[in-house]
């Protein structure tokens, strides 16, 4: 089973930074390594939408509205992907999620939920 575990979130102002980091603890590296991999956030009262995401061979998509700002990474060999995100925006908080294509996950992680407020 791929057991996805997010963490990095919190409580910042308006401008501030964070790194979130989800890892794939059970998933082989032979299977992590081929996969494009992608954050999803889900607003208060609000579908979830795909934020990013990172391919095997590294190339990169970004939503619109957080180009510029958040950048994905991956640590294949750690089965953890990364994403740094600067100069934060009170439309920037949800919870945020990780999962990967092709066949992805049916069971989301618990998320972590990034808030930000003055």
């Amino acid at each position: 089973q791929a057991q996805l575990v997010e963490s990095g979130g919190g409580l910042v102002q308006p401008g501030g930074s964070l790194r979130l980091s989800c890892v794939a603890s059970r998933m082989i590296f032979s299977v992590f390594s081929p996969k494009t991999w992608r954050w999803y956030r889900q607003p208060p009262g609000k579908q979830r939408e795909l934020v990013a995401q990172i391919a095997s061979d590294r190339s990169i998509n970004y939503a619109d509205s957080v180009k510029g700002r958040f950048t994905i990474s991956r640590d294949n060999s750690k089965k953890t992907v990364y994403l740094q995100m600067n100069n934060l925006k009170p439309e920037d908080t949800a919870v945020y999620y990780c999962n990967y294509f092709p066949n992805p996950s049916d069971s989301w992680g618990q998320g972590t939920q990034v808030t930000v407020s003055s």
